[in-house]
């Protein structure tokens, strides 16, 4: 079943009032957010009777120690699913599991969860209840860190661990969305840390060709390979005392992830065209688009330097779960692109920023920045129109003959689903057409039909 398909139990019955509103927003920095607790007990399979209780407001599910709730049964896949509560309730997601994961006797792959709801994974069967009291969530006075702005309760419980990031010097892994701002909050961690005063340096394991990547990281001495002409030091030794940050990490080739795992575990490089060892000091930052957990699943992510990157996971909510901040972002983008006051001022009105809040932006923040900025060039914001969800566009025109107003309503949103695509995939074609089950020749074909670069 995907995602969506089965009713939040707010809209699916009766239910204890407490039940249907598990999650309760804090609407002043002073208030500390809270969700119900919930518990989970194996009723069938190895390990029945085995009870775990929430403490915060998620639990991961799997054979792998490092799970939240570990079940140790072969046919149940290393991170199986997770279940999280959320405004709508609680939801289980599957993890890309060998076996899925059964829902009240129905598969799923996004599903919400109700008081007594069976989840079936492989052999095991896991009973959901909800507690009678509530966990309270940590949340962040602040309303900025960094270059990071907000003041909903998904960013300020982002703000509380990016805080509790910088004051210890562990290797933190920056989970969410492109365009929602990880290397904004590597910097700003390493900004805020006893680290600040030593370099930061990003490499992009997506950009850079996988024959390369090993000489950017590592350095290699002179005659390596073919064109090493001379000794190159490469990120981890050039950062020395400050911070790495490996951006897209689930892009990294598997050659390679073993002797990532080395730096973590001894702190020791090897230049290639070297047997010599040689000590670095640097904190690691990782980011990633990608659920690892499900990457390890699928055996492309070794499961140990998981566990080594994950020490800290800082999860970055998207643009859709925080529209209270779109104001705030709206001002921050403004002023950073410098524009006269005058023509920014119709961007600003309560009415301008109350349609921003009814886009998806599946490109997050750097949709939103691209959007002003075409605003700002065209003099016209009427292009939100681009982006906007389907309820909010204008009424056909019934003069123009059904075929005829079929064709433009078609092209109108191919244009749309292919530039919202590519936006996602930030320009990388093959992964476009992955990510939307088309062929590539196909999307190519589109693309050029539509004028889209």
């Amino acid at each position: 079943m995907p995602p969506n398909d089965r009713v939040p139990p707010e809209t699916s019955g009766a239910e204890d009032v407490s039940v249907t509103r598990p999650y309760a927003h804090a609407s002043r920095s002073s208030e500390v957010p809270a969700v119900r607790r919930f518990l989970l007990t194996v009723v069938e399979g190895p390990g029945a009777g085995t009870a775990w209780d929430s403490v915060s407001d998620a639990c991961s599910i799997g054979s792998h120690p490092s799970n939240d709730f570990t079940l140790d049964d072969p046919t149940v896949s290393r991170f199986h699913c997770e279940i999280r509560v959320g405004p709508k309730g609680a939801r289980v997601k599957d993890l890309d599991s060998t076996n899925g994961v059964m829902l009240d006797g129905v598969q799923v792959a996004d599903g919400y969860l109700r008081g007594g709801s069976l989840l079936r994974l492989g052999r095991a069967v896991l009973r959901f209840d909800y507690g009678s009291d509530s966990n309270r969530l940590p949340v962040s006075n602040r309303t900025r860190f960094g270059s990071l702005v907000g003041t909903s309760v998904p960013m300020r419980m982002c703000f509380a661990l990016l805080e509790r990031a910088a004051a210890r010097d562990v290797t933190v892994l920056l989970e969410g969305e492109t365009g929602t701002g990880k290397s904004q909050a590597a910097q700003a961690i390493h900004q805020v840390s006893d680290r600040h005063d030593k370099p930061f340096l990003t490499v992009d394991c997506g950009a850079i060709p996988a024959d390369l990547l090993e000489s950017e990281l590592f350095g290699h001495e002179k005659g390596a390979f073919t064109g090493a002409a001379q000794r190159r030091i490469g990120a981890f030794e050039e950062a020395h005392g400050g911070t790495v940050f490996l951006d897209e990490i689930g892009e990294l080739p598997a050659e390679l992830q073993p002797k990532l795992l080395r730096v973590l575990e001894t702190r020791e490089i090897r230049r290639v065209g070297t047997n010599t060892y040689v000590p670095v000091n640097v904190r690691i930052i990782a980011a990633t688009n990608r659920d690892l957990r499900a990457e390890v699943n699928a055996g492309r992510f070794r499961s140990d330097l998981f566990f080594r990157l994950a020490v800290l996971r800082i999860p970055l909510p998207a643009v859709r779960q925080r529209p209270e901040d779109l104001q705030l972002l709206v001002e921050q983008i403004l002023d950073g692109l410098g524009a006269d006051p005058e023509r920014t001022k119709a961007l600003r009105l309560p009415s301008f920023i109350s349609r921003l809040e009814q886009a998806a932006w599946p490109g997050n923040v750097r949709e939103l920045r691209n959007y002003l900025e075409r605003c700002l060039v065209f003099e016209d914001t009427l292009a939100l129109t681009d982006m906007a969800p389907a309820s909010s566009r204008s009424e056909v025109d019934a003069k123009v003959p059904y075929a005829e107003a079929r064709r433009l309503a078609l092209d109108d949103f191919e244009r749309r689903y292919l530039r919202a695509l590519l936006e996602l995939h930030q320009g990388k074609v093959s992964q476009a057409a992955a990510g939307a089950d088309m062929d590539r020749v196909y999307l190519y074909r589109l693309l050029r039909r539509h004028g889209i670069k």
